[in-house]
């Protein structure tokens, strides 16, 4: 029911008041991650340093491990010159699709803007958008994080909640040997194994690809093929590379298994 319209009883009511993501009706964490993993554009939102007018610009986007958005800008863009005088900004991930554009997710992400010269940052940004690897190193160009604050995730009608920091991101402890063989991980399942990646998209409701693996995480993993991408989430969350091999394999082994039925 929108802001003014009237209940079954006749009486008015206001507009409504989103609920923490916990107390949400629905899975607001999990709804809210999948935005933030699988949206590669989105409205990024600084302020003039002039008069502080709101600027709203259109951006590609990548996330970190633990689901940061990252954004690869140039320094000669408005909005980057924004950013340096006043790192407050924040971004607008919606999923879009047809019919009404209210009626699909989108989740509005605020914080602060930091450039990074974290060699992952720029991993996983030129994984998750190919042909900025044409421009990733010219001299204007940097990588920028933005630290996020707090979410506001709107999952259609009726469903409205806010996030805090820590339910948008994931917590990375004990998960260092994961980040540390993400690289590799990547590399090995493309090279290798691109019949499973394939099979996992699928089995997740994606369509055939060609799919490639752009990243790795502890919930899931982060595909793409050409400009479509797919969110996989894994059975249950891994910390270690083993797990995640072990994981991998089972999800394949379910997958064709799957496959093998609807035949």
């Amino acid at each position: 029911m929108a802001e003014g319209e009237t209940n079954t009883g006749g009486e008015r009511r206001g507009p409504a008041v989103p609920l923490p993501a916990a107390e949400a009706p629905f899975d607001a964490i999990g709804l809210a991650r999948h935005l933030l993993r699988s949206i590669r554009s989105g409205a990024l939102a600084t302020l003039d340093p002039e008069d502080g007018t709101p600027f709203v610009s259109l951006v590609t986007i990548a996330t970190d491990v633990d689901g940061t958005p990252l954004m690869l800008l140039s320094r000669l863009s408005a909005h980057t010159r924004n950013l340096l005088a006043d790192p407050r900004a924040s971004l607008l991930f919606s999923a879009g699709g047809k019919g009404d554009p209210l009626a699909h997710p989108r989740l509005t992400v605020t914080g602060r803007v930091t450039q990074t010269a974290e060699p992952r940052a720029r991993a996983r940004f030129v994984a998750r958008h190919p042909k900025s690897k044409l421009y990733a190193d010219f001299p204007d160009f940097g990588f920028f994080a933005l630290e996020p604050g707090a979410g506001h995730l709107n999952g259609g009608f009726a469903k409205a909640a806010v996030l805090r920091a820590d339910e948008l991101r994931l917590d990375l402890a004990g998960a260092e040997g994961l980040v540390a063989g993400e690289a590799g991980a990547v590399e090995h399942m493309n090279a290798d194994h691109a019949d499973a990646l394939a099979l996992y998209a699928v089995a997740s409701g994606a369509e055939p690809g060609p799919w490639r693996l752009t990243g790795l995480d502890p919930e899931g993993m982060d595909l793409l093929a050409a400009d479509r991408t797919s969110r996989v989430l894994y059975p249950e969350p891994v910390r270690e590379m083993g797990a995640l091999r072990k994981v991998l394999v089972t999800m394949a082994t379910e997958a064709r298994r799957g496959e093998a039925k609807a035949e």
